[in-house]
């Protein structure tokens, strides 16, 4: 690998416990094992040299490539083009369940669908983000790469009478193969994460039925969409890349699969994103039951219950919640840099861990509540146990509610009181009350509606700017915050209102940009860091769903379909675009996709009513 492949050059597959990355040239270069926030196998992404890297291409030196999803399914197809004939590499993980397991299998198919192809399959893994070596075992099956405490086994797919279409070399404890094949032959190998056993023989009917499975596993799991909208395809596909990005064992949902992405390249904004946070999280709920994915929605709002129960009554100043958590429901996720590793395209430092951890955000319990009652409206209903746990949260956030925190973005400048923050306060207890009402449970709901009118009354008072004719990032200054989009959304003011109005026409002088939305103005509003960033995916679909609330269908479906346009050639979004349209930022993003999804459905609705 002499260069490093644009961030929008990679598909995503998956078996919801963790992810891999392919390039449109064959090459794996992101795999972490045995879960998302796991050390890596394949990294070459962030270290093109020692990253480790597993690649499956023409070895003929001239050749074209198209990648495509087979349809309904997170099953990615990379077909190469060349003189000689056409074949392709098929890849996809089987869906390994719910239950917590070391063996995930990346499996690779191997075809040639016109001619001839000689393929050149190079297998490098570098374990443990390159820190730990390995040894390599051939065997007349494949080969076994051994780590420390970790083994990833090649198992070979043939037939028994096949002739030698398979040579190895080994260099450098790494493995390369040519893999000659005609029209109609088939052939291609499984990387297994914790086999049990030596590397194994796999015949192509076996190899097929994987194959068939997992087809059917993504159809039958799609087949319970209910979106029929405008936007059905793009609607569809994220949808499939929220389910990647689901760890299956607790429902938990992570915001990207990678680590260290540039947002700014050359630049120090490189976060780890394969954490779940309460926020990103929360809001996929509204996405995945408008879409009729009920279990999944039941799922998260089952471990977010978990994570209340944990601390309940609060801990001090730092509150019941914290804003992230790994997968499993663990909060330590301590920071650090891999200095070792160039970082992409130079931008280091590499990070794992998140820092941003035990920031205080105190728009989470709204975000959190708003999800707990947009799921009791869709008939997954709290237990007693729950609403006791809940009802102890809202009195914590009573006493504690009027305090400066980072914010929503997670800036690193200092505290302030965030408009934001304020407003989804109030969406917590708004949302309580209308939840107590609707169960008849037992509520403090004199002291959570006062709780409640106070926030109103501060940010109508404190929030709202008279010279900039618009609702601020923060008391006392005069940032706009495209945060704020979501408002209306959430029914803090109505779409009507002269103020909000008013607000979107400053939105959109000073953030928007041919359609694509800023999250803020860095410059104006300094967040520790230094440099600049791109568009915010998220924020542009959260601006077409602010605009469809305003009644400016016309703009908003100009907006949406703009940002479609940007898309990758698969239908996926990282978290930022440039200003030359590339995308910059973790990929893919969860929080992205489900903003399109929410747009998408929001903006079908004002049509149809139009």
């Amino acid at each position: 690998m002499d260069e490093y492949p644009l961030i929008e050059n990679h598909g995503l597959i998956g078996d919801l416990q963790t992810a891999a990355l392919v390039t449109t040239d064959g090459t794996v270069d992101w795999f972490c094992c045995p879960r998302f926030d796991s050390p890596s196998v394949f990294g070459a992404l962030l270290d093109k040299d020692d990253g480790g890297h597993c690649t499956v291409r023409p070895a003929h030196a001239t050749y074209a490539t198209k990648q495509l999803y087979l349809p309904d399914t997170a099953i990615l197809v990379t077909r190469f083009m060349t003189e000689a004939g056409a074949g392709e590499v098929v890849d996809f993980m089987p869906v390994t369940g719910t239950t917590v397991t070391p063996r995930h299998r990346l499996v690779r198919m191997v075809r040639c669908v016109r001619g001839s192809m000689t393929f050149a399959i190079d297998i490098a893994p570098r374990f443990d983000y390159g820190r730990k070596p390995h040894e390599l075992h051939v065997t007349e099956h494949g080969a076994v790469f051994v780590s420390e405490g970790t083994n990833l086994t090649v198992h070979a797919v043939r037939e028994p009478d096949d002739e030698r279409l398979l040579n190895s070399l080994t260099v450098d404890k790494d493995l390369h193969l040519t893999l000659s094949l005609q029209a109609g032959q088939q052939r291609g190998l499984v990387l297994d994460s914790a086999a049990d056993g030596p590397p194994q023989e796999i015949r192509l009917a076996e190899f097929q039925q994987i194959f068939d499975d997992a087809i059917r596993y993504w159809r039958s799991w799609l087949s319970k969409s209910r979106y029929a909208g405008r936007w059905r395809e793009a609607v569809e596909r994220s949808a499939i890349t929220l389910k990647l990005m689901t760890y299956a064992p607790t429902g938990a949902v992570v915001a990207a699969p990678t680590t260290g992405l540039p947002e700014q390249l050359g630049g120090e904004r490189n976060w780890d994103y394969r954490f779940t946070w309460i926020r990103d999280a929360s809001f996929s709920v509204y996405a995945l039951l408008g879409m009729g994915f009920t279990e999944e929605a039941q799922a998260f709002i089952g471990w977010l219950g978990e994570r209340i129960k944990e601390r309940a009554g609060g801990d001090g100043g730092s509150g019941p919640l914290n804003i992230m958590y790994a997968v499993d429901g663990s909060s330590d996720l301590k920071e650090e840099t891999l200095d070792h590793w160039e970082g992409y395209e130079g931008s280091a430092p590499v990070r794992i861990g998140n820092g941003a951890a035990t920031q205080i955000q105190l728009d989470i319990y709204g975000e959190a509540l708003d999800s707990i009652y947009f799921a009791h409206r869709h008939g997954i209903h709290p237990g007693h146990r729950q609403w006791t746990e809940l009802h102890a949260v809202l009195d914590w956030l009573a006493d504690h509610w009027d305090q400066a925190g980072e914010g929503l973005w997670e800036t690193r400048g200092g505290r302030e009181h965030f408009t934001y923050g304020r407003v989804m306060s109030w969406v917590a207890f708004d949302r309580a009350l209308r939840l107590a009402e609707a169960t008849g449970r037992p509520a403090t709901a004199e002291r959570w509606s006062g709780v409640r009118d106070t926030i109103y009354e501060q940010v109508m008072a404190r929030g709202w700017n008279d010279s900039r004719g618009a609702f601020i990032q923060h008391y006392g200054g005069d940032v706009l915050d495209s945060s704020l989009l979501r408002m209306p959304t959430v029914g803090f003011i109505t779409p009507e209102d002269p103020m909000w109005a008013s607000t979107l026409d400053a939105m959109e002088q000073e953030l928007v940009t041919d359609s694509l939305v800023y999250r803020y103005n860095p410059e104006a509003s300094p967040d520790g860091l230094r440099g600049s960033e791109g568009t915010f995916s998220l924020c542009t679909f959260m601006y077409v769903d602010a605009l469809a609330r305003a009644g400016r269908t016309d703009q908003a479906r100009l907006v949406l379909e703009k940002m479609l346009g940007y898309t990758n050639h698969l239908g996926l979004y990282s978290e930022e675009i440039a200003l030359t349209g590339r995308q910059l930022g973790n990929f893919p993003q969860a929080f992205t996709h489900l903003a399109l999804i929410d747009a998408a459905i929001t903006l079908d609705t004002a049509l149809n009513r139009r």
